[in-house]
């Protein structure tokens, strides 16, 4: 257990252990993270795989990454609504 408990409105700190934890159990936890952390392609990929909407929540670059998309649609097809349209 954390030495401390977030509550679900509050950011993330810009830890990216905790924020990788975060993500690993609720994708969606992306959105709370520091704008560094939605660039770092591992928190991301560790999101998208926990939840494809997640991509939604990443860096405008990482949205675009062909395998950081692909990553999300595998886990929910409907996540190919949050990737730039040339994107794929």
């Amino acid at each position: 257990m954390p030495p401390f408990k977030l509550m679900e409105r509050d950011p993330l700190p810009s830890n990216r252990e905790v924020v990788l934890a975060a993500v690993n159990e609720h994708g969606a936890a992306l959105r709370r993270a520091p704008p560094e952390l939605r660039a770092d392609r591992k928190v991301v990929l560790a999101a998208v795989n926990q939840d494809g909407h997640a991509l939604g929540y990443a860096s405008d670059e990482l949205r675009a990454d062909r395998d950081v998309v692909l990553a999300a649609v595998k886990q929910n097809g409907w996540a190919l609504r949050d990737a730039p349209r040339w994107a794929w």
